[in-house]
């Protein structure tokens, strides 16, 4: 099976039948989609400029599509380089058992679904790899009451999620899922019970 790095050489590839290079894009998103594989598409051909469903995109849309994958991937790689060796720190130093942040980060290793987005439809808008720097940076800082991607105070609870975990607080603003680790307790029951909180 081809990896990310294969992958991406063959969409660059002029070479190669412009079909093919589709196709290895959207086989690109099978290794790394922080939205999920459909939501991380459309954002991919919205940002790039190309209807999801077109079978002959401009090849430098593409391109343009997989250099925004790319990006976002060397954030996330840089992030769990860094989680790796704090976690091998804290063993050494006898810190044996994980915080939030590490059960979180066990579902979404090799980042996909980091910040899904159930409806593929509805996602932030802003380049891959911003959003996905605002998130780490969320998960480096005390827990806050917000979206930590679009500053969105509206979380609505949601069950039955195409993902692991199957419920959470999503953004009504700009559909991901919020990780948990992020939120205070009062921010992630009044997400429960469909309340907007207030900040005193």
């Amino acid at each position: 099976m081809a990896g990310f790095r294969s992958l991406a050489r063959q969409v660059r590839d002029p070479r190669c039948d412009l079909a093919l290079r589709r196709y290895s894009l959207r086989k690109c998103l099978e290794r790394f989609a922080p939205y999920g594989h459909r939501a991380t598409w459309d954002h991919l051909c919205s940002r790039a400029g190309f209807d999801p469903e077109d079978r002959s995109p401009d090849p430098a849309r593409l391109v343009a599509a997989l250099e925004e994958l790319e990006e976002a991937r060397a954030v996330w790689l840089a992030y769990e380089v860094e989680f790796a060796r704090r976690r091998k720190k804290e063993k050494h130093e006898g810190l044996r058992r994980p915080g939030s942040v590490d059960d979180w980060h066990r579902m979404t290793w090799g980042g996909f679904g980091v910040a899904w987005c159930d409806d593929p439809r509805v996602h932030p808008h802003e380049p891959l790899a911003e959003v996905l720097r605002r998130l780490i940076a969320a998960l480096e800082r005390e827990p806050g009451t917000a979206c930590p991607v679009c500053g969105g105070e509206r979380l609505v609870w949601t069950y039955d999620l195409d993902h692991e975990p199957s419920s959470g607080p999503v953004c009504t603003r700009c559909g991901i899922l919020v990780p948990r680790p992020v939120l205070t307790p009062e921010a992630l029951e009044h997400a429960r019970r469909g309340e907007l909180l207030v900040s005193a």
